[in-house]
């Protein structure tokens, strides 16, 4: 069996069935994870996700902030609905779309398998999380998600504040910073406060904010992090982190690596997608 963890998908669909069929993967004996953003801005979204939805249930689909925005737009009226891009609503007014928005609402926000010393997430920890920290704020928030009144969650989950994940935090606060941590986060400072404005490249960052992943006097992790979320950072390996967000929907590439070896085995398709000029990678 081979385990395979996917970098941000973000609706490009056709280049996610090459990759799949590149790297020779079989239902049978394999698993993919999925790292998080399988919709918008690709075009494709609505393939995207009954595609990943077919997949075996050894598939993982960690949510991220885009997955995140097309729910909580799901739970708006058929009015606002309308005022949303045409990606999303190919999604939101699919004859399928209250089976894909009831499975990705489903999905966790963060996977640990410790057999393979590896989890995945869509952006990040805070710098006071260990894994076992980490996996908490995750079920709390994946309770709230699944349960009959999500709809009040989805209205409110968005926000700025607050920036900072505080273990004494409650009700929707606590709820948002923890939403976030694990799906919008790339720096932060000493003491885990969110700068959500940096999104550059490290070393294009104020003085006093940190990669979240190299935050001095964070704890340390038993597992290594497999993420996404941050194109313009590319594929990194260090510091016990695999980013592997490589900016398929900007004309980057679609990163695969394999997670079940002991060296990481990593696969790349070359997006055929122009690069926008004068425009982030986000």
């Amino acid at each position: 069996m081979a385990v395979w963890a996917i970098g941000d998908i973000q609706g490009c669909y056709d280049e996610l069935a090459r990759l799949i069929d590149k790297i020779n993967y079989d239902p049978a004996r394999d698993a993919l994870w999925f790292c998080g953003d399988l919709v918008n801005r690709g075009g494709q979204s609505l393939e995207v996700l009954r595609l990943v939805k077919s997949l075996n249930e050894r598939t993982v689909v960690t949510l991220g902030n885009h997955d995140l925005s097309l729910l909580a737009v799901g739970a708006r009226s058929e009015q606002e609905q309308t005022k949303v891009n045409p990606e999303l609503r190919t999604v939101l007014f699919a004859p399928d779309r209250e089976e894909l928005l009831a499975w990705l609402r489903k999905r966790p926000l963060l996977h640990a398998d410790r057999e393979l010393g590896t989890m995945i997430v869509h952006a990040g920890l805070a710098p006071s999380w260990d894994v076992a920290r980490a996996e908490s704020v995750a079920r709390e928030i994946e309770s709230r998600l699944r349960a009959d009144d999500h709809a009040r969650l989805l209205r409110q989950m968005f926000g700025n504040k607050p920036d900072t994940w505080s273990a004494r935090l409650r009700g929707i606060d606590r709820l948002r910073a923890g939403i976030n941590v694990l799906t919008r986060m790339r720096y932060c400072d000493v003491r885990g406060r969110i700068a959500f404005a940096e999104k550059g490249m490290p070393g294009t960052q104020r003085p006093g904010n940190y990669p979240w992943f190299s935050v001095p006097g964070m704890v340390r992790r038993d597992l290594r992090i497999i993420c996404g979320h941050w194109s313009t950072l590319g594929r990194f390996a260090g510091l016990g982190v695999f980013a592997i967000d490589t900016g398929c929907v900007w004309g980057g590439a679609l990163t695969a690596m394999r997670v079940d070896t002991e060296e990481p085995e990593f696969v790349v398709l070359k997006s055929d997608r122009p690069t926008p000029q004068g425009k982030f990678i986000e």
